[in-house]
């Protein structure tokens, strides 16, 4: 009698992929190449690809694309991260009720199971063996267009073994990742314009002159047209409308559904990237009303999302706001405050924020926006951490060199509650300073409502 093994979860696989981490790092697309053709090349078998990269705001122009494509009918693989709550968030592929939805549990661990046994214990990176399982999945799933975010970067990134995208988008790029992408603004904006291809048009974001300096000297350098935010289109906020201006194109569009002035722009973006995918590909029918459906009916996580109903709402209690943001770097902060500014001017309530970081992160830069905006900070330490965040009396110590109010607490709930302990009113909370955070804050009100029944 033979007894057959038990089958992995992806958590175990995943958890085995970080011990084949290299001990030294050689920085190339060597290690991802070699294990797609041990796989037979899935990267060649994929369906149009649209390559997105950039500091902040990839996420959110990957989602407007998203809802944009589904809109016109059509299937979409999309693959982002870090996860929020599960990894199988990551890898998205297209449904037969024409919404894509994240891989399911036995087919993640199928896909993890067939690159572990071709990687065969050869030294890999998580990301960059999970990387090759997703395009795998993407390949070997129908589609219609493939949404792919960069991880890191660009240049060495994994998913930079896309030869030819049918796009390449650079959403705004700013410092971030300094350690590993480079001291300078033109350093990481150099990894970041890696992805750019011959041939293929790369819709930027509006950038620094000196961001946009470097991504026109590498678009030169491998012959990639630019269309560019600020020269080839604009997008702004007029009476309440979205307006997105081409050279020989005007549209007046909703507001898009994502919360933030930074969104008219990440807005504006996605919707030329739509316009030019269209072009390219007619047989997508992604017109005006596609482009308008996507930007009412957008959707995604942790981007100024307000949290109603469940465990953490119910701590502040009845009148007071809940909000949850996983912008983690400076360019981040400034957004958030502009965003706070706008709720004041339109509905002022005392603002409170809860904060916490990731060890690496600029965490002064990030806060200082914050002065004479925010009443309070509390800092709270991050649960199930992948490396080092900053605790939480490290951080209450960067907030208060930087003039603002903090006290550390020993959890989001704590911190919650002692705000809940304010004197009566109405009060507005932000959660933010990691995706990590936000992840376990989202894990807290999903586990609430399940413990509740609410749903």
């Amino acid at each position: 009698m033979t007894v057959s093994k038990t089958r992995p979860t992806s958590d175990a696989l995943l958890a085995e992929m970080m011990l084949l981490h290299p001990k030294l790092i050689d920085l190339s697309l060597g290690r991802v190449e070699r294990l797609l053709a041990k796989l037979g090349h899935p990267e060649l078998r994929l369906p149009p690809v649209i390559h997105i990269a950039g500091t902040n705001g990839k996420g959110s122009v990957t989602a407007y694309l998203r809802a944009m494509i589904e809109a016109a009918g059509k299937r979409v693989h999309v693959y982002t991260s870090p996860h929020l709550v599960r990894f199988h968030e990551r890898i998205a592929l297209a449904g037969a009720g024409g919404k894509a939805e994240p891989i399911g549990e036995d087919a993640l661990v199928d896909m993890l199971m067939r690159v572990r046994a071709v990687n065969d214990g050869d030294d890999i990176t998580q990301f960059e063996i999970t990387t090759a399982a997703a395009l795998l999945a993407f390949a070997e799933t129908p589609a219609d267009v493939l949404l792919l975010e960069v991880g890191l970067g660009g240049r060495l990134d994994a998913t930079n073994v896309i030869k030819h995208p049918v796009l390449t988008v650079l959403t705004p790029i700013s410092m971030d990742h300094a350690e590993k992408l480079g001291p300078t603004l033109a350093k990481i904006a150099g990894e970041k314009a890696g992805i750019l291809k011959r041939g293929t048009l790369g819709v930027i974001s509006a950038q620094p002159d000196e961001v946009l300096n470097v991504i026109e000297t590498k678009a030169r350098a491998v012959g990639a047209p630019l269309i560019v935010s600020g020269r080839d289109f604009d997008a702004y906020e007029q009476s309440g409308r979205l307006v997105v201006q081409r050279e020989d194109l005007l549209l007046d569009l909703p507001l898009p559904a994502l919360i933030g002035r930074h969104q008219i722009s990440n807005a504006g973006t996605a919707v030329v990237a739509a316009l030019a995918l269209g072009e390219r590909l007619p047989n997508l029918g992604i017109d005006e009303r596609a482009i308008e459906l996507g930007l009412r009916n957008v959707s995604w996580p942790a981007r100024m999302q307000r949290l109603t109903g469940g465990p953490l709402p119910a701590i502040l209690g009845e009148n007071c706001e809940l909000w949850l943001d996983g912008g983690h770097n400076p360019a981040a902060g400034d957004m958030l405050a502009d965003t706070l500014a706008g709720f004041d001017e339109k509905v002022p309530k005392p603002v409170y924020l809860v904060v916490g970081m990731m060890g690496q992160k600029d965490a002064l830069g990030f806060l200082a926006p914050f002065r004479g905006l925010v009443r309070a900070i509390y800092t709270v330490p991050i649960p199930g951490a992948h490396e080092a965040p900053h605790s939480e009396e490290k951080l209450a110590e960067v907030a208060r060199s930087a003039g603002l109010q903090a006290f550390e607490r020993t959890s989001v709930v704590d911190a919650l509650g002692a705000i809940a302990g304010l004197p009566k009113g109405d009060k507005r909370v932000l959660i933010c300073g990691s995706l990590y955070l936000a992840g376990h804050v989202l894990t807290l009100q999903e586990d609430g409502q399940s413990a509740t029944g609410a749903h």
